[in-house]
């Protein structure tokens, strides 16, 4: 995951479309670890995965722990931790619909409290399915439909990444929240993704739309749109340090929790 702002504006007389068939959700009703039926894990510090660091130096060592993800009261809880774990100083949780639920097109959100804080990168976000390991990022494809940095409590970004624009070359837009921050109540994130647009919003505000076209204009033609040839599974994460946001500061409260209210996919 990676952030560059320089995308397209939105064209304010772009029809959007409105989706409302449901097609999967989990509404985190049952208290304990996350339904298998529709979530795993990614485990370690992204060494095993041939990404040390998760491919941005991060600091954090993911696992399945109950004291990093569990579900109570009705939401999912992802908890980063400063603590020794297995060579790394932070652990958290990354969790993946990959083999259990992957789709194209269609509307995904998840209604999420973010954590605040130097250091913490939470994400909801979406990858390619990679052909069991024939392909790999970014020519699979990745939509990130929110990151966050926890030291700007009101700033959320859209962003996707493909073949000559990933990375620090990623297409990407912010959202500023006005008169109120991601850390202090649930919001709204989402994608309306269909032939050849994929539309962002937070909570009802449409603040991106991203076509081939731009795709073209921002790579100066380089830039292949990859995002209507295949299914995408989704995933949800705490990150801690990294290249970005940088690390923790001695003033960054741990623990804290990505709260997911729910994750929902319409089409």
């Amino acid at each position: 995951m990676a952030i560059l702002l320089f995308a397209c504006d939105l064209d304010e007389t772009q029809e959007v479309a409105t989706l409302t068939n449901l097609v999967w959700e989990d509404n985190f009703d049952t208290d304990g670890a996350p339904d298998p039926t529709k979530w795993a894990f990614e485990i370690g510090d992204g060494t095993a995965q041939g990404i040390p660091g998760w491919g941005n130096n991060e600091l954090q060592y993911y696992t399945d722990r109950p004291e990093n993800v569990r579900v109570q009261s009705g939401v999912l809880e992802i908890t980063a931790r400063q603590e020794a774990f297995n060579g790394s100083n932070y652990t958290s949780a990354r969790l993946i619909t990959r083999g259990l639920f992957q789709r194209k097109y269609g509307r995904f959100e998840a209604r999420i409290k973010l954590p605040t804080g130097q250091g913490y990168w939470p994400a909801f976000w979406m990858l390619g399915d990679d052909n069991n390991g024939t392909e790999v990022w970014p020519n699979i494809g990745e939509i990130d439909i929110m990151e966050y940095l926890g030291d700007e409590p009101t700033k959320v970004f859209g962003t996707i990444h493909g073949p000559a624009y990933s990375g620090g070359e990623s297409i990407s837009k912010e959202y500023n929240l006005l008169n109120d921050r991601f850390d202090t109540g649930f919001h709204i994130f989402g994608i309306e993704w269909g032939p050849s647009y994929i539309n962002f919003y937070v909570d009802d505000v449409l603040y991106q739309t991203l076509t081939p076209q731009d795709v073209e204009e921002e790579t100066n033609g380089e830039g292949r749109w990859i995002f209507d040839d295949r299914a995408f599974y989704m995933i949800l994460n705490v990150a801690v340090g990294g290249n970005l946001p940088g690390p923790p500061s001695p003033d960054t409260i741990f623990p804290q929790s990505m709260v997911v209210d729910y994750v929902r996919v319409y089409n």
